[in-house]
């Protein structure tokens, strides 16, 4: 694994603006620590599919890095990116892991939020379903269809950047907004036409269901996860943050070179064969680096499309969710 395709610690300590020697990460902390007005309480959002922290909580490494510092770590699920972002803007939060929509409805609707830390492109994680003897054979068969999706999340921004690509407006689809579990029991029922979805959902569909992949983001959009922080939290906690991504790091390295493995502890959690949840994992990077202003600028032109299609209320400037100088 090459110096730049991972969160390093030094990497990550710089974006967070700590100045500090990382020779030791003890001593680090230490330092950081000093500088810091800390919390006590490190409240963190997560996913049932959100493989890393999923595995993080149940590895408990965090808990045992941050003890010494009498800080206690509680995690709360949510059942999606957008459910997590209200979390995170009504104060029950101070961190969550989603993808690349979430954050835009989330800043649109005044969330008081940084981008912290970023996935590199998953786009084989996320994919549009069909049934195997529908007709639609192509992205543009899906013109005048009905298609579920879970609104505000990754494949919101999947589905709108696919239509474009092939000569279709997303005014021209009829969107059925539902959860995964909901969009499920649609799809099985032939009550919609094609379902936009992502992973371990979309690889369980794909072999539990009448399913058949129409597309996935591959050379449609890069398919980005975020790690978001509360904006005074990532002010007076660079330290936290910093040890969080570290072990979030640690974990997404652990898990590429031990897929099977990983897969069966997920299996009980995440209530899916570990096989179907293996596949899934392959499909995502497990790759972190600090945010940078590219990505923010990929952000941009998702922020800018949906302002133009009407499905948040104002234009942002996603910059402007991100701590002076990562931008």
């Amino acid at each position: 694994m090459s110096d730049h395709s991972h969160l390093t610690r030094r990497a990550f300590l710089a974006g967070a603006g700590a100045s500090l020697a990382v020779a030791t990460l003890p001593a680090v902390c230490s330092s950081a620590f000093a500088d810091d007005t800390h919390t006590k309480e490190f409240r963190i959002g997560y996913q049932k599919a959100a493989n890393t922290l999923v595995l993080l909580k149940s590895h408990g490494t965090l808990e045992k890095r941050l003890a010494p510092q009498g800080i206690t770590v509680k995690w709360t699920e949510f059942p999606a990116g957008p459910q997590l972002l209200e979390g995170l803007n009504v104060g029950a939060i101070d961190f969550g892991y989603v993808g690349e929509a979430p954050p835009v409805f989330a800043q649109a609707a005044g969330a008081n939020f940084v981008y912290t830390a970023y996935e590199i492109p998953t786009p084989h994680a996320e994919g549009i379903l069909v049934h195997q003897d529908a007709p639609i054979k192509t992205l543009a068969d899906l013109k005048g269809k009905k298609i579920a999706l879970n609104k505000g999340s990754d494949v919101h921004w999947f589905l709108v950047a696919a239509l474009q690509k092939n000569g279709v407006e997303y005014s021209e689809i009829q969107p059925v907004y539902l959860a995964p579990a909901d969009a499920r029991a649609a799809f099985e029922r032939g009550a919609i036409d094609a379902w936009a979805i992502w992973d371990p959902f979309l690889e369980a569909a794909k072999r539990q269901t009448n399913a058949r992949l129409l597309a996935d983001a591959d050379g449609i959009v890069s398919h980005h996860q975020f790690f978001l922080s509360a904006r005074p939290f990532a002010q007076q906690n660079s330290a936290v943050l910093a040890i969080m991504m570290d072990e979030v790091a640690k974990e997404g390295a652990w898990v590429r070179g031990h897929y099977a493995e990983a897969a069966a502890q997920l299996a009980p959690i995440q209530g899916l064969d570990a096989s179907v949840i293996e596949a899934g994992l392959r499909h995502y990077a497990h790759i972190y680096k600090p945010i940078d202003a590219s990505v923010l600028a990929e952000q941009q032109r998702i922020a800018d499309t949906f302002s133009e299609l009407r499905l948040i209320p104002t234009k942002i400037v996603t910059k402007d969710a991100a701590l002076p100088g990562k931008a």
